[in-house]
């Protein structure tokens, strides 16, 4: 069954032109005026990639630190084992603790958006694995929140680093700010993203095979706007 729009999306989808493929400049313009609500609405890119999410060697997973920032705030949980609780919450992780934290979340305590841990401690993590695991909020080295030094990983986190990867169809959706960035703040994101998303290249894509197939940007609840990556 078709998804039936409401007015306010049916008139700002009209403002877009079908099939045609946007620069980054007008597509951010748009965003201004295809905006079908009265708060500060989040800023969404979605990559359509052409890859194999089955093979290994095409998976696309990597970090961010976007110029501008996401607009959203994070709530950073630090499993450590090296004493520095205290330092760490100053520095603006929400809670961090060691065992006493493990202890917490194993009890249904999960009110943060994202967890980092000291390799010390990854050797303990095991036991909350199967309660974070299914929330994409188990540390990882490969996403940046494993190391010894999570006063740094937590700085970086605060400025709005993020990890970005596929999904099984082989679609990687993020987002790139607030519209309230103004044009100038979304255009440079958004282009810093696109130029991560080829960087991500997998090496299994080989030669000239195209990869990624399109990229659309839009305002949360609102309709896509085709982009034109080409000239990015």
């Amino acid at each position: 069954m078709a998804k039936v729009h409401g007015k306010k999306y049916n008139q700002a989808a009209s403002l877009i032109e079908k099939d045609r493929i946007y620069s980054l400049d007008e597509a951010v313009d748009l965003l201004e005026r295809t905006n079908t609500v009265k708060f500060d609405p989040t800023i969404e890119v979605h990559f359509n990639l052409a890859i194999d999410p089955r093979q290994a060697d095409q998976l696309v997973r990597s970090t961010i630190t976007l110029p501008n920032g996401t607009g959203k705030t994070k709530r950073i949980a630090a499993f450590t084992d090296i004493g520095n609780e205290a330092e760490l919450k100053k520095a603006g992780v929400l809670v961090a603790g060691g065992d006493d934290l493990i202890d917490s979340v194993l009890q249904g305590n999960i009110d943060f958006d994202i967890a980092i841990a000291t390799t010390g401690m990854m050797k303990k993590m095991g036991k909350v694995a199967k309660v974070l695991g299914p929330k994409g909020l188990m540390p990882n080295p490969k996403a940046g929140t494993v190391g010894d030094d999570l006063l740094a990983i937590a700085e970086e986190i605060t400025k709005g680093r993020f990890e970005f990867k596929n999904d099984k169809q082989g679609n990687v959706h993020s987002i790139v700010g607030k519209l309230s960035f103004g044009n100038a703040k979304l255009k440079e994101n958004i282009e810093f993203f696109v130029k991560a998303i080829k960087s991500a290249r997998p090496t299994g894509i080989k030669g000239s095979a195209p990869y990624i197939s399109t990229v659309y940007v839009c305002n949360a609840m609102g309709p896509g706007i085709r982009l034109d990556v080409n000239n990015i």
